[in-house]
């Protein structure tokens, strides 16, 4: 399968995925209210912080080892050995401090944590197998499965008044399900490692832990930090601010995730032009739902958080914010992946070490000195900084071709379809129609049609990817 094909899988896939947890998050916040959504935010932040030695590093030397060699087995079954002694050490530590875990999050969730921290090293470790045997795109269409069983076991549980309990019940129900299913469409069954897999994988992933752990800065630093500043309640109209956020930056995670084995075996096999291509195609197309989004996120944020109840509205600012943060993070994700597939994880280490040390200097400060605003501001600076050292580090080393007019037929697309949605608004407001949910559906359609429609007519580029990966042109090549 080729990589526009696979990352159009993932794509839908997390785009399915997205919308099940939409469906259920909504659930969530007119049920149990922003309170209650805050603890079971926190409650999830912790549990994936406590398990990052499992997941960051060792998770990312599993799928570059295992996509450029014939030992997967070996590598794997090393793997998920190493993966096991974090989960017990992790698991244990939350055992002994149960009270200060409990204290933080304000509610008892502390043996919740331990199971998430099992369910999710197993999902995390099975995932990036799938990806490092090049099954990017079943590691892609395990998402609804794992989303959809997660949310319709939340709900039940949730309108059955289980509350909090529910929904972490219901998260790690689904997460230890796409694993079990992951395990079943591997092509590698375990086999003794030598010391030598364990050292290549430590070798690996001795750089790319910071990156990974960088990544969960960007999605997790604010609620970290957030959690000991503000209330609950805040914290979980922010975490539907960040719900939105991701779900706009889904189709360049969908890139880099399809790309990475792809250009990881261009790298292998010397083929430096192949490699500029990918990375050119990979940037050109980071921004193609982002930049929309965020001009959609401008023009009509307000109604679609009102969707979730009248105090998730507060977060209006908090969300135009955070799209810029991650449209800038879409663009570094693109490039840091490069540089990791080049096998120079130790230039990613710099970038994402810079990257984090400014994320977490000025989310510390900026949120005691103006609150959760200052969570967002702190995430859009670092994010820049870290795009510009990205971007210097890996054109340093293989001059690719920067997509600048790609980037700029997308901006002027976005600002005409913002300006049809800007009007389309004023004559709903105009009119008797009162149902805001149908208003913001009407608005949603109205924009994406307009822009690709446009899109299409003022960019060759897109009409090729359109035309290069569709079901029949391979129907017809084939």
């Amino acid at each position: 399968m080729r990589i526009g094909q696979t990352s159009f899988v993932v794509f839908v896939s997390k785009f399915l995925s997205s919308g099940l947890g939409f469906a259920a998050t909504l659930v969530f916040a007119r049920v149990v209210g922003a309170e209650v959504l805050g603890y079971y935010s926190l409650a999830l932040v912790v549990s994936k912080w406590l398990r990052t030695g499992g997941e960051v590093g060792v998770a990312s030397a599993i799928k570059k080892r295992m996509s450029e060699s014939d030992e997967k087995a070996a590598y794997f079954t090393a793997g998920l050995v190493m993966v096991a002694a974090v989960g017990a050490v992790a698991s244990l530590g939350v055992i002994l401090f149960r009270n200060a875990v409990n204290s933080y999050v304000g509610a008892d969730v502390a043996l919740f944590v331990v199971l998430l921290i099992i369910v999710g090293l197993f999902s995390s470790l099975i995932s990036s197998a799938l990806q490092g045997d090049h099954l990017v795109h079943v590691s892609g269409l395990l998402g609804p499965v794992r989303i959809g069983s997660q949310s319709l076991i939340q709900i039940a549980l949730v309108v059955a008044g289980f509350g909090l309990t529910g929904m972490l019940v219901g998260f790690s129900a689904g997460a230890g399900l796409v694993g079990l299913l992951g395990l079943a469409f591997l092509s590698v069954g375990l086999q003794r490692p030598t010391r030598d897999h364990f050292v290549s994988l430590i070798d690996f992933a001795k750089y790319s832990w910071l990156g990974n752990l960088s990544g969960r800065s960007f999605t997790d630093m604010d609620f970290i930090v957030l959690g000991a500043f503000v209330s609950p309640a805040l914290v979980g109209i922010y975490q539907i601010a960040w719900n939105l956020t991701n779900f706009i930056g889904i189709f360049s995670t969908s890139i880099q995730q399809s790309t990475f084995p792809e250009l990881s075996h261009a790298d292998a096999t010397e083929r430096d032009s192949l490699f500029r291509t990918i990375v050119t195609d990979s940037v050109a197309n980071a921004g193609l739902i982002s930049i929309p989004g965020l001009v959609g996120a401008v023009i009509i944020g307000d109604r679609l958080l009102r969707i979730y109840g009248e105090e998730f509205t507060q977060g209006v600012a908090v969300l135009g914010l955070l799209i810029v943060a991650m449209l800038m993070y879409d663009y570094q994700s693109q490039l840091l992946n490069g540089l990791n597939a080049l096998d120079r994880p130790e230039l990613a280490f710099r970038v994402n070490a810079v990257f984090m040390g400014v994320n977490i200097g000025l989310n510390v400060v900026l949120v005691s000195q103006f609150g959760w605003v200052g969570a967002a501001v702190a995430t859009v600076i670092s994010a820049a900084v870290g795009l510009v050292l990205a971007f210097r580090y890996l054109y340093g080393l293989l001059m690719f071709e920067l997509p600048i007019a790609e980037i700029g037929r997308q901006c002027v697309a976005a600002t005409v379809m913002g300006a049809v949605v800007f009007a389309i608004r004023q004559l709903f407001e105009a009119s008797a129609l009162s149902n805001n949910v149908v208003i913001v559906l009407s608005l949603i359609g109205v924009g994406a049609a307009s822009y690709f429609v446009l899109l299409s007519v003022i960019s060759q580029r897109f009409r090729s990817i359109v035309v290069d990966n569709l079901s029949v042109s391979v129907l017809y090549r084939s």
